[in-house]
């Protein structure tokens, strides 16, 4: 205990002469040491006076004394963590510098070991992955001799109640982006084939996270931010990852690029088969689509190595893809995307031969329609031997106006890419559940923008049923919120995609009754434009790619100027078939020729074959029809059917009037009671004509939507 008292006097005295006479304080510190050599207290006084003194080179001596003499003690490794700090900041206040300097006297053998023992101390990732990055930069040669760190381990305290996934990639991004390369190019270490696959697919984990990240992760990154300043939290978490948050570094430039680099390095220490060189994702496709038609010939390693080729690489090829194409139909979904198209786009069935698919009669005109004047002031009688051809029998298209879309081409050569990767991984069974196996460890079951992707891929595929289960989840996770509805109503049409895509489902596999059903609902949401929309030439409209056989599709524009039309259109083709059948069905043909109103006059020839019905039948009654009908060439049509030259057709088309004929039909006997009604339908008919033809500049978009809201229950009863 008396040497004890003794070396506390020595310190004590040395502290109280270091502010007059510094020289007689080091004194002091020299014949302390000098007597007691393995007393800590003197060496980190001496310390302590040369460090504040600001000198480096005998500061770096007694740090290196310390650091040999006593590796336990707390206060030494304190020292060297503020030492490791100012290494890993860009600081270039004094502090920082000198203690940049002081480290910089030290041996290269102490500082390396000083490193190595310091990244081992570390407990938490942001700080580890900062550490072996520094450690990497200045002695490369250290990792091969001291083994690899393996941060897949060391992520296990963020799996926690307050970091998020986000959080998680903040923090990743150290690892990833700066120590993973330097680790992997370094090829004096001999790293399994397994564990560079392992870091492989890890940064890719990170980069596929990192680039289809939410709109809102910034609001996430400031919620997390704030939880972690809860008192439950350690403070050592709270200051590295509040730390690792805010850093402007995170951001990562060119993050497909340089997943591409690490993929090139990986397989070229993996063998992999193929050039060494960097490729292009579209070539790494065509690589393991070739490799692909040796797999089933081979066995074991090689197998197992292909095998590992071919997944890992058309993994990264599909999530790409499919990044890139719902980032041009959806951009909304990903944070910093700067889509070339105007909004979001839905994948639907192709309805431009709507006017067309009836098989109309040919041969003799069975009702001389009215005369038409041409532009140039010519006559043409029109009548169902006009009707062109419906193409059938073409491939699968995907159309779109690609003069509202600029990126159209790449748009579709990504989803035609993505598609290909799907089929290739899913075209062998070692393939697919090796694939299944990164889905379920990625979680891609969560990922929206992805589920997305595959359910339009399974409508283009023609899997109706299978994408009616999908969008039926994903209809019940994207159900606007309250205030979410934006004046022009953009927000609900986002939401309602998912409603708009079941019902080109349900049209698809002949269930048209649930197809009108989720239209109404859609159309309900929708308010008509002031103005009807110029319908665009078919020619700037019209894009194709090779696909298989059967009906073509389109990218519909989600904004109400395209849902509305899409949902008249869909209605009509609903109606169509039923309203042609030889059986009767007034009622269908009148919405029919209701909805026929739209895109006027490209469903002129259906109409008039709906007009030859009615002359066949001799009589026609739909009761709404001076409710919806404006289109002044249609009332001239009915108007003349009911002229000695049209027929003298019985058009029922007045509320309570079948009523009133049916009553006069009892009064036979009765001629002038008879004549008297009969004269007074003709006269209210032709008074609600006249009234009707000045309605005829009413918006046509409205009226219809009325006509969509209004009849809803009688549209949906029409259908069995």
């Amino acid at each position: 205990m008396s040497a004890q008292k003794d070396c506390e006097f020595l310190v004590k005295r040395a502290r109280e002469l270091v502010s007059d006479d510094p020289c007689a304080a080091k004194a002091w510190l020299i014949t302390a040491r000098t007597l007691y050599p393995s007393d800590f207290n003197i060496q980190y006084e001496m310390y302590t006076i040369e460090r504040n003194a600001e000198r480096t080179a005998s500061a770096g001596r007694l740090l290196y004394d310390m650091f040999i003499n006593f590796p336990d003690q707390p206060i030494v490794w304190r020292e060297i963590s503020v030492i490791t700090a100012a290494l890993r900041s860009d600081s270039q206040d004094k502090q920082a510098q000198f203690l940049r300097g002081l480290f910089e006297t030290l041996p290269g053998r102490v500082q390396c070991e000083m490193l190595l023992k310091a990244t081992e101390q570390c407990f938490n990732t942001l700080e580890k992955a900062e550490m072996l990055l520094l450690l990497l930069k200045r002695f490369p040669e250290s990792v091969v001799q001291h083994g690899v760190w393996d941060y897949t381990a060391d992520l296990s305290f963020l799996v926690s109640e307050y970091v998020t996934l986000i959080t998680l990639h903040c923090l990743f991004a150290p690892a990833v982006c700066d120590v993973l390369p330097l680790v992997i190019n370094n090829m004096d270490m001999r790293l399994p084939a397994s564990l560079m696959q392992k870091y492989m697919l890890k940064a890719a984990e990170f980069y596929i996270g990192y680039v289809t990240r939410g709109p809102s992760a910034d609001a996430q990154i400031q919620g997390t931010q704030e939880a972690l300043k809860s008192p439950s939290v350690p403070r050592t978490s709270q200051r590295y990852v509040i730390d690792g948050l805010s850093e402007k570094s995170s951001l990562v430039a060119e993050p497909w690029e340089r997943l591409l680099d690490i993929l090139a390095v990986v397989g070229a220490r993996c063998e992999w088969q193929g050039d060494k060189g960097q490729r292009s994702y579209v070539d790494m496709l065509q690589r393991v689509k070739e490799l692909c038609r040796y797999l089933p010939g081979l066995e074991g390693d090689t197998r197992a190595r292909c095998c590992s080729q071919v997944v890992i690489c058309a993994a990264l090829v599909l999530f790409r893809s499919a990044f890139l194409y719902i980032s041009a139909v959806q951009p909304a979904l990903f944070q910093g995307v700067n889509a070339l198209s105007s909004g979001p786009w839905i994948l639907v069935e192709d309805l431009s031969s709507v006017y067309s698919e009836v098989e109309l009669e040919r041969g003799v005109v069975k009702h001389a329609h009215k005369k038409r004047k041409l532009p140039d002031g010519r006559e043409k009688t029109m009548s169902s031997d006009d009707e062109e051809g419906s193409g059938k029998g073409r491939g699968r298209h995907i159309l779109l106006n690609k003069t509202e879309m600029p990126g159209w081409a790449e748009t579709l050569e990504s989803f035609r890419t993505a598609r290909e990767s799907w089929d290739l991984l899913h075209s062998h069974d070692g393939l697919e559940s090796e694939f299944k196996k990164i889905c379920a460890a990625w979680k891609t079951d969560s990922w929206l923008w992805f589920r997305i992707f595959l359910t339009d891929m399974i409508i283009y595929q023609g899997q109706y049923r299978k994408a009616l289960s999908s969008l039926h989840q994903m209809a019940a996770v994207q159900q606007p919120q309250p205030g979410q509805q934006s004046p022009s109503g953009q927000v609900t049409l986002e939401h309602h995609r998912a409603l708009i895509q079941q019902a080109s489902c349900h049209y698809a596999l002949g269930e048209y009754k649930r197809a009108c059903e989720k239209l109404l609902d859609v159309v309900g949401a929708l308010m008509p434009p002031n103005q009807e929309q110029t319908k665009a030439s078919e020619d700037q409209g019209r894009v194709k790619t090779k696909t298989r056989k059967g009906n073509d599709l389109r990218l519909l524009p989600c904004t109400c100027k395209a849902v509305l039309p899409f949902c008249l259109q869909l209605m009509l083709a609903c109606f169509k078939l039923r309203a042609f059948t030889d059986n009767r069905d007034d009622l269908s043909l009148g919405h029919v020729v209701v909805l026929l109103q739209h895109d006027w006059p490209q469903g002129e020839l259906l109409f008039l074959k709906a007009i030859d019905k009615i002359c066949q039948q001799g009589s026609f009654q739909y009761e709404n029809f001076f409710n919806y009908v404006t289109n002044i060439d249609m009332l001239e049509e009915f108007a003349y059917l009911r002229t000695p030259e049209g027929g003298r057709i019985q058009l029922e088309l007045l509320p309570n009037q079948g009523m009133l004929i049916k009553c006069s039909c009892l009064l036979v006997l009765h001629h002038t009671v008879t004549r008297g009604i009969t004269k007074g339908v003709k006269e209210d008919f032709r008074l609600a004509m006249e009234r009707q033809v000045s309605r005829c500049g009413e918006n046509l978009l409205s009226v219809l939507h009325r006509f969509c809201i209004n009849e809803k229950i009688i549209i949906i009863q029409s259908l069995p």
